[in-house]
């Protein structure tokens, strides 16, 4: 598609960075009256929306990295070259899980309200971020016959192999997280408990990964003999785990609506 927008001198503007900040920005936005209709002021919501973006581009970035380590450990600077594409959202969700963890205990909420505050602004800006990925080429399909293939001509492209149809999995991920936002937000207005729009976009997203991998036609790592790549690993986890958790929290508002 399109992996430079255009050249300045020694600036290069790339299309994948483009499209994460702008979906960065446009979660943040989202995020800013859910806070409001929570209590939760402005300032706040900038300071976490900073501290979750840092989180999540270095968790992402690290899971990678991991993945692909046989390459990083001979071209450990490539590490840094972001704008190339490589980031892993299990990755970057684990790290910010872990970050909110922390900053909730510190501002004196509850990880599952700063959870149900940002989920909705999450899956948008991941919708509009995969746009960036579809451009750059990363995060390619598997060739098909499909009439919806995609064909990726330009060598600067990260796609493989060029000028062959392949599935359109990065705008696969990016129809997910707009249907996702658009529950969430029918949620947000709707919930019953604390955690329960978070956890359901934990769920929505990890199911809707599970499909999408198995279009993936990239290197993700491969892990128990071959069967499985690591993000199917992480996202199974993750998804079980959401599942487990969202069972517990109702339960626990149905026996103190009952108490």
């Amino acid at each position: 598609m399109f992996p430079e927008l255009f050249t300045i001198g020694p600036l290069t503007l790339h299309t994948y960075g483009l499209f994460v900040a702008i979906g960065l920005v446009i979660g943040i936005i989202v995020t800013i009256p859910i806070g409001r209709s929570h209590g939760i002021d402005y300032q706040k919501i900038m300071d976490m929306g900073l501290i979750i973006i840092i989180a999540g581009i270095i968790g992402s970035r690290l899971a990678y990295v991991l993945i692909n380590f046989s390459y990083y450990k001979t071209n450990p600077m490539d590490i840094v070259k972001l704008w190339n594409g490589g980031l892993v959202f299990s990755g970057g969700l684990i790290a910010v899980l872990l970050v909110m963890v922390w900053y909730a205990r510190h501002i004196g909420h509850s990880l599952w309200q700063i959870g149900d505050l940002w989920a909705p602004g999450a899956a948008i800006g991941q919708a509009i971020g995969r746009i960036g990925c579809f451009m750059a080429g990363c995060c390619y399909g598997r060739p098909t016959d499909m009439p919806w293939g995609v064909v990726f001509t330009d060598p600067r492209s990260l796609a493989d192999p060029l000028n062959t149809p392949l599935h359109p999995t990065q705008l696969y991920s990016s129809l997910s997280g707009l249907i996702i936002f658009i529950i969430l937000m029918i949620l947000s207005a709707k919930k019953r408990f604390e955690g329960q729009v978070m956890l359901w976009f934990l769920i929505l997203h990890s199911t809707g990964r599970l499909l999408v991998e198995r279009f993936r036609g990239d290197d993700r790592g491969l892990i128990l003999g071959g069967a499985w790549t690591a993000t199917q690993f992480l996202t199974v986890i993750i998804l079980i785990g959401s599942i487990i958790m969202l069972f517990i929290l109702k339960s626990r508002r149905e026996r103190d609506l009952h108490s």
